[in-house]
């Protein structure tokens, strides 16, 4: 138990001084809720030994008032710094989570991890914060309480001292038991919170093609299953907690009646003072109470340890390394983007293999070839979403991973084919590309990407909130403010991943021409099947199984044959890409 409250410490932070002070006052609590019983033994044998006086009365009268309300002082304050301090330390600890996710690999957004981030946000910092650090000086306190009564006995008689000691070492060896299996228990019931939360969020975003192919029932059932399954974990975590708690209770009462039969024995031997027997009566029931009040907490306590335990796995996930000390310099002779001999794997499977390219400055070099080329694989390697397994991404004939994180995304702005729009205002959606950018820059950002006009038609405007992920705004709507922020953003190097792939032929031509505006005096790197956007490329590079297939310009392909060619008759009939070589 008192592990499981270090760990909790030494994760604190700043806020561990809040916490042990907690910890202070609780002992204070505890050293005063024993007061009364000591005053009641010395009343009680004032009056046995007929010493007892008016004056005395009223002095232990006060005394055990003033103890009474020391102790809902000492509480308050004890609960003031303890959940303060828990909600305080798990505020900072989701930023610290938000900044530690900005730093991983996107490899671990894509293996089924959003469950397990989800459920540690939404379940387990709130158990713990809400369940836990609210009762942590209380569980101090119990320690401290059980200790003092201990002593109490010990100096009363030291064989009564020794009977309640042997009975705390067997109620301490059961208890290991049940935090044993309460822990087990605790990590089943904890990822299976995560099962669900991954379910949910499964059910909640495919909900359009769950509708569409009619798959509500198998869904559902799915979800259900998850639903019922929840509720089968945590009935077998209390069903298999209850039998310790019995065990322990007939403990703390054989402990009571072990104590009492021994006061008998000695009363009856002379061994004993009356006044000292009735003085154990006094609080005999009260002596294994507070280790009761701590074991029926313990079940919060192995919840929290699990809870921890996956909090500390999501935090020891390991973040791309940003030692780099160089910054990229300004623009020479060398390429503004080179690949040269890279090769990446996803896991143990390799998808590029020693691939090289250069890209001039203001140039533009177009990727094509066959869905699961490797395609977007380059481009992501390019904005250092990932590592290369070998090999060098070089820019301005800096290794990108030499470079700090911040100064590397400063140089890239990147338009997606999915575009995501945070639940904000249009207006700061757009300024996201440069925070510090005034409110006439980003009108004019919005003018160049073709969106102010649809903009200033909304109710409110630049202040219009979108919906999350931009839903309460048209695919072309969505993908001209994501422009709109790049535009903002004014990088040297434009990635652009299938960015008119999704998007109607009205909200084509103004998408292209916010390109237009957006690509003006850059370097582009450019993801794309659409002839229009690729026949005037510098450069067009087919990518196939992981390796650049054929390098040239529209006509020199064209002449030449091979995929390309295949893919430029495919598309003209409309039948998509070809892998014939």
């Amino acid at each position: 138990m008192i592990a499981l409250m270090r760990r909790i410490l030494s994760a604190s932070g700043k806020y561990k001084g809040r916490i042990q002070w907690a910890f202070v006052f609780s002992f204070l609590k505890s050293l005063l809720s024993k007061a009364p019983i000591v005053l009641a033994f010395f009343a009680l044998a004032a009056f046995y030994n007929g010493a007892a006086t008016v004056q005395m009365c009223l002095w232990i009268g006060i005394a055990m008032a003033g103890s009474v309300l020391l102790q809902i002082a000492f509480q308050h304050i004890a609960d003031r710094l303890q959940s303060a301090a828990g909600f305080m330390m798990f505020a900072d600890k989701r930023m610290e989570l938000g900044a530690h996710l900005r730093k991983m690999p996107m490899g671990y957004f894509t293996e089924g991890n959003i469950g397990k981030i989800s459920s540690v946000l939404s379940t387990d910092m709130v158990f713990i914060e809400e369940n836990c650090m609210m009762v942590l000086a209380d569980m101090m306190s119990y320690i401290f309480a059980e200790a003092i009564l201990l002593v109490f006995l010990l100096i009363f008689n030291v064989w009564l001292g020794l009977a309640a000691i042997i009975v705390v070492l067997i109620i301490l060896l059961v208890a290991k038991g049940m935090k044993k299996e309460s822990l087990v228990d605790s990590t089943a019931r904890q990822e299976q919170s995560e099962n669900l939360t991954e379910s949910v969020l499964d059910f909640t975003e495919g909900i359009g093609i769950i509708k569409t192919y009619n798959l509500l029932g198998e869904k559902s059932r799915e979800l259900a299953d998850n639903f019922r399954e929840s509720c089968r974990v945590s009935i077998a975590f209390e069903e298999n907690h209850s039998p310790w708690q019995r065990k322990l209770n007939i403990l703390y009462g054989f402990g009571a009646v072990a104590v009492i039969a021994i006061s008998v024995y000695l009363n009856f031997s002379a061994l004993l003072d009356v006044t000292f027997f009735v003085g154990i009566m006094l609080f005999v029931f009260d002596l294994f109470g507070p280790l009761k009040a701590l074991y029926s907490q313990s079940a919060r306590l192995t919840v929290m340890n699990s809870c921890m335990d996956r909090i500390e796995a999501v935090f020891s996930e390991p973040e791309l390394p940003d030692n780099g000390a160089d910054t990229i310099p300004k623009s020479s002779g060398v390429p503004e983007v080179q690949f040269k001999n890279v090769s990446f794997a996803y896991g143990d499977k390799e998808v590029l293999h020693n691939v090289s390219f250069g890209l001039k400055r203001n140039s533009m070099v177009a990727l094509v070839g066959p869905s699961g080329g490797g395609k977007s694989t380059i481009a992501s390697l390019l904005a250092r979403f990932w590592d290369v397994k070998s090999g060098q991404v070089l820019i301005r004939g800096r290794d990108v991973r030499e470079v700090k994180l911040s100064d590397l995304m400063d140089h890239i702005s990147m338009v997606f084919q999915r575009v995501y729009l945070f639940q904000d205002t249009i207006y700061n959606n757009i300024s996201m590309g440069r925070p510090d950018a005034g409110e006439a820059e980003v009108i004019e950002a919005a003018k160049k990407a073709r969106c102010y006009d649809f903009i200033m038609a909304l109710p409110n405007g630049f202040d219009t909130v979108v919906g999350e992920g931009g839903e309460t705004l048209s695919g072309g709507e969505k993908q001209r403010i994501s422009i709109a922020r790049c535009i903002l953003k004014d990088a040297p190097i434009v990635i652009l991943d299938e960015a008119t792939a999704s998007v109607d032929a009205d909200n084509e031509s103004y998408i292209q021409q916010a390109i237009s505006e957006l690509c003006r005096g850059k370097t582009l790197l450019v993801i794309a099947h659409r002839l229009g956007t690729i026949r005037h490329a510098d450069k067009i590079l087919v990518v196939a199984d992981g390796r650049i297939a054929q390098v040239g310009t529209h006509d020199e392909l064209m002449s030449s044959g091979g995929i390309y060619k295949d893919f430029v008759t495919v598309r003209e009939n409309s039948r998509g890409w070809s892998r014939r070589a």
